[in-house]
């Protein structure tokens, strides 16, 4: 079975399951797909949304309804969780809509928000945007991506050979993410060090 035979039997699970695990990298690749006609564009745009979607719910359900699970207890006991606490009660909206952007961030910040007095329909609600708007955006990506490749190298360009610059591609994306991960947590401390200073002064 060739690779394109592969894709075109699988291609929405893979993306789906790849959007809730590791992110980015299947749904640019979804995008290059949908461009060279093994899926849809709509398909691959619909499957990183709600694998992403289904993932955070997920996560959200852990913090909300299993907080005494040695699991999330240990996830509570991490830095980064309370940054994600601090994040939200400065910002909640834009922090809702925004974590799944950040690196580092991603899988802990939809248990720390279950974890909150945030209600679950409006998590729910601001999530489900999120998701559309994520994965609209990186499947876009690898859609106008793909074109581009056509017009540089010709239309006779196969799936194998896309793989290995969508592998760049994401590498570069990366490392811009990594850099704004950077800058992210340079506010998220920034905004630690205010509230324990605004607590000093209260007391």
């Amino acid at each position: 079975m060739t690779i394109d035979t592969l894709i075109a039997h699988y291609g929405f699970a893979a993306i789906f399951l790849g959007a809730g695990v590791e992110g980015e990298t299947s749904v640019v690749a979804g995008g290059v797909l949908a461009h060279r006609g093994l899926l849809p564009l709509w398909s691959a745009g619909l499957a990183a949304a709600t694998g992403s979607f289904f993932a955070d719910q997920r996560f959200f359900a852990a913090g909300r309804y299993f907080r005494d699970n040695p699991r999330v207890k240990k996830m509570e006991q991490r830095p980064t969780f309370a940054k994600a606490l601090i994040m939200l009660e400065h910002h909640p909206i834009l922090f809702i809509m925004g974590f799944r952007f950040l690196y580092g961030l991603r899988t802990i910040s939809p248990m720390a928000v279950g974890t909150s007095q945030v209600r679950a329909r409006t998590f729910l609600l601001l999530n489900g945007l999120a998701a559309i708007m994520w994965g609209a955006l990186f499947t876009g990506i690898g859609y106008g991506f793909g074109g581009g490749i056509e017009r540089l190298l010709g239309n006779n360009v196969s799936v194998s050979s896309l793989l290995p610059i969508v592998t760049v591609v994401v590498v570069l994306l990366f490392g811009i993410a990594q850099a704004v991960r950077w800058l992210h947590h340079r506010y998220a401390d920034r905004c630690v060090e205010r509230a324990a200073a605004r607590r000093t002064a209260e007391a």
